[in-house]
């Protein structure tokens, strides 16, 4: 990356890491796409963002399309793009933004893998009296009753937690907080962990999750566990955080049909990205449409 470029990178994620307060693994993926970008562009001949036109940048999209980048990857890309001009444009070094007329080629949206309640019944309707699996179970039962991100749960504090209220107070994207409630047997699955977790956690260590050493679990602690405790108990595919926030979701939607009251819980700035759920929930009804309505049933061969 050239000098010039590399300055105006590193002042656009200090701007995004002090004013928009984004997280680390947010911060790194801007600095990936754009890096990749402007790695593109220089092999095309335009080494520079403040030279950077709309057709050069339409031939880099296309270029890293052709070289086999998803849609999905470039859309994500060309946000990034936008933003940081946006950021130049309000620091005087452009004019323009040249990303805002592109539009990444379109992908097949991927429907997000979810549990059914069979499934999750297996996964947590389990007696033990191991600290390491009761703090796992309570894990499992939190996201699954608040749809909460990897990113939130780790970042959890004892004091975000109201036992009184049924409620826990989560920090998610850009530093925003939403209150969110926690069902029953999340909150027994919590009463449980509470008892053992003074025999693991250090004295001065305000996570409400921690690990073998006493300190906050990362957030591939958490990934690998869950990982480790679908096998065990035979779960169909990998158990993994955002899963369970998935089933939380559907299994909502297909409940109460409130996308609004769903968006507000998951923490999504925008519908849009809620309305991914309607898809499963829409197939759930053709399931059910399909066994039960008597001109729909499919002949048995």
């Amino acid at each position: 990356m050239e000098p010039g470029n590399q300055q105006l990178l590193s002042a656009f994620l200090g701007y995004l890491a002090s004013e928009r307060q984004l997280s680390v693994h947010t911060l790194a993926n801007y600095r990936r796409d754009l890096e990749r970008l402007d790695q593109q562009l220089q092999e095309l001949g335009c080494p520079g963002w403040q030279t950077l036109s709309e057709n050069n940048l339409r031939r880099a999209v296309g270029r890293l399309h052709g070289n086999g980048l998803s849609g999905r990857s470039l859309q994500r890309m060309l946000s990034a793009v936008r933003s940081f001009y946006r950021y130049l444009t309000r620091e005087g070094v452009v004019s323009h933004n040249p990303a805002l007329a592109i539009q990444a080629p379109k992908s097949s949206r991927r429907l997000p893998q979810t549990l059914d309640v069979d499934q999750i019944d297996a996964l947590l309707e389990r007696e033990t009296e191991d600290p390491l699996q009761l703090r796992d179970l309570a894990i499992m039962e939190l996201l699954y009753s608040s749809g909460l991100r990897v990113s939130e749960l780790v970042s959890l504090n004892l004091v975000d937690l109201d036992f009184s209220d049924a409620s826990l107070v989560v920090t998610g994207k850009g530093r925003k907080t939403r209150v969110l409630p926690v069902g029953r047997k999340a909150l027994a699955a919590l009463e449980r962990w509470f008892k053992v977790r003074s025999g693991l956690v250090r004295p001065d260590e305000t996570a409400l999750f921690v690990g073998r050493r006493g300190t906050r679990l990362t957030t591939r602690a958490v990934e690998q566990r869950l990982a480790r405790q679908g096998e065990q108990q035979g779960v169909n595919g990998r158990v993994y955080p955002h899963r369970l926030r998935h089933s939380f979701a559907s299994h909502m939607l297909e409940s109460s049909s409130d996308l609004r009251a769903v968006q507000e819980l998951l923490g999504h700035a925008d519908i849009g990205t809620t309305q991914v759920y309607t898809h499963l929930d829409f197939q759930h009804l053709m399931d059910v449409y399909e066994r039960a309505h008597p001109r729909a049933r499919r002949k048995k061969e």
